[in-house]
């Protein structure tokens, strides 16, 4: 059976399910309980009723929510803590980096460290630039933490389990302006971490990408199918640990590769996977991997300049043409 659900629901049946499955898990954020709302876009409604104490609203303070996981986590539960929207990461940099992702080696492999941080962003809804970065190449940077951005409802629910049930910290990117897009999410679907998904195949070039982008990597791999031009979309879906093998067959299938993400382009997660592909397949290349995703400045509240920053299918496009352009 196979239920159409929004992403935002997805999440709240993720917990749901999570929640009824296993005790120990916990839910607390700023207005996640059903008194204050249910969570940003509703993503935690009917949780605090139908589970009570497990689920808790919290004072607005990053660094109490990721330090109360932190310790939750140590103490044998599985706490999934929601930072509303992910610039507000940056207050809690400290328990995350320096307790979060380090407990584990620095106890000798003892002491396990099972939380989730949920935290969602995105440009293209003027929020500003102070509600619309994506980080995740700089927690991806951190040894110790994995780092999720789903592309639709399926993976949104699958991947949001799979992270509530591993033993290692994982932050679950949520992409804002999809929240309320609705995809079909079949009921006994799984999708492990650090496990990529080829969302379409092809021979000319490759695009590998994560989050919203995947969306107009597909819509410019349909359009250009129609000039005899074939795409193949690779979803990371979890960006670390990110699934190279999957990459490089495709890679090393269609010679070309094109790398996508949301985040800046300078320093991001395309440039580990581009230098990647270059070190591993560098013979097999014909033409140099292209980059594509957002300018180099904070992101614009005047909705003309927040599009012209952000990445677009024209950008997608001229990038797999310039790697077309070398036989």
């Amino acid at each position: 059976m196979m239920a159409e659900i929004t992403l935002s629901q997805a999440t709240q049946q993720a917990l749901d399910e999570a929640m009824a499955a296993d005790p120990t898990v916990l839910v607390f954020g700023e207005d996640v309980a059903d008194p204050e709302g249910g969570g940003i876009m509703g993503s935690t409604a009917g949780l605090s009723t139908k589970y009570g104490s497990r689920v808790r609203s919290t004072p607005i303070s990053e660094q109490a929510i990721a330090g109360a996981a932190v310790g939750a986590a140590i103490a044998g539960m599985r706490p999934v803590a929601e930072i509303m929207l992910m610039n507000f990461i940056t207050v809690a940099m400290d328990m995350i980096v320096n307790h979060a992702a380090k407990t584990r080696f620095m106890s000798g492999g003892k002491t396990a460290v099972p939380l989730t941080i949920r935290t969602m962003s995105g440009a293209g809804i003027g929020a500003g630039g102070q509600h619309s970065d994506m980080y995740e190449a700089w927690l991806a940077h951190v040894p110790g933490l994995k780092v999720v951005v789903p592309s639709n409802a399926a993976d949104q629910k699958a991947l949001l389990k799979s992270c509530i049930f591993d033993d290692d910290p994982c932050i679950f990117v949520e992409t804002t302006y999809i929240q309320f897009m609705k995809g079909e999410v079949p009921a006994d679907y799984e999708a492990p971490l650090g496990k990529a998904k080829v969302s379409r195949e092809g021979t000319d070039v490759s695009i590998i990408g994560y989050g919203r982008p995947i969306l107009d990597a597909l819509a410019v791999a349909e359009k250009l199918a129609a000039e005899g031009i074939s795409v193949e979309v690779v979803d990371l879906r979890t960006v670390m640990p990110w699934d190279q093998e999957t990459v490089f067959k495709s890679v090393a299938k269609t010679k070309r590769a094109v790398t996508l993400h949301e985040a800046v382009v300078q320093f991001g997660v395309g440039a580990e996977i581009s230098s990647r592909i270059h070190e591993e397949l560098f013979d097999t290349l014909k033409a140099p991997v292209q980059r594509v995703g957002s300018m180099n400045t904070i992101v614009p509240y005047s909705a003309p300049l927040e599009q012209n920053f952000m990445w677009s299918q024209d950008k997608i496009e001229a990038a797999i043409r310039r790697t077309l352009e070398r036989k």
